[in-house]
């Protein structure tokens, strides 16, 4: 089914210049908090680098990784059919290693009483967006970028803005859980920091994406 691989390299892409966009927005957060505490002068250089050696390394490995599964997972579940059979299999077998290269996963403790209720929405995150990633595979009609794909497997413009909250709604609620206890990341300096940049990056992402759904779905 060449279809299925056409589809699969555009949302790839798609996926890898969301992470890059992603990455280099919560750097310039990064600074902006950085610049607003009395003390920050003396740690702005140890959290910078510490955020800029992540999004090297972890960031991009493991969304890579995440990518790669979530991909997968969907190409395997449209080749072996039974799609409503399958998924719950197909979860089970491939959420260990969705989790294990997500950053929850990665910089948070695992011993803190709230890790678990940050693994399961995490596990609800790539159910869900499996789901719509199968819908994105799944186009026939002759189609040359994302936009197209979109308004292809989503019909309606409200359709697809609902898949895009509930999206955006798992991705809150993780972040409310790492707000509400700081000691769940493994970071040894400016948890604080690292938090309000994350918030503010996640508005900024919901506004982002917002905007891309409405133009892609004003287009004629």
């Amino acid at each position: 089914m060449d279809y299925i691989e056409r589809n699969c390299h555009i949302i790839e892409q798609r996926m890898i210049e969301q992470m890059e966009h992603s990455i280099e927005v919560g750097r310039q957060l990064i600074d902006t908090e950085l610049d607003t505490g009395l003390l920050n002068f003396i740690i702005k250089p140890i959290v910078k680098a510490f955020y800029d050696f992540w999004a090297k390394n972890d960031a991009r490995s493991g969304t890579l990784k995440q990518i790669k599964i979530t991909l997968d997972s969907g190409k395997e579940l449209l080749l072996n059919g039974n799609l409503e059979q399958n998924l719950d299999k197909i979860v089970e077998e491939n959420f260990p290693k969705y989790f294990e290269a997500d950053q929850t996963s990665r910089q948070c403790s695992k011993t803190h009483k709230n890790y678990e209720r940050l693994k399961q929405v995490s596990k609800e995150t790539f159910t869900n967006y499996l789901k719509e990633v199968i819908s994105l595979l799944n186009v026939e009609d002759n189609i040359d970028n994302y936009g197209d794909l979109c308004r292809t497997a989503f019909k309606s413009k409200e359709e697809a803005q609902k898949n895009l909250m509930k999206q955006l709604e798992y991705t809150e609620k993780s972040i409310k859980i790492i707000e509400e206890d700081h000691s769940l990341l493994n970071i040894p300096l400016g948890r604080r920091i690292i938090v309000n940049a994350l918030k503010k990056g996640f508005e900024q992402t919901k506004k982002e994406f917002i905007e891309a759904l409405e133009d892609t779905y004003n287009q004629k």
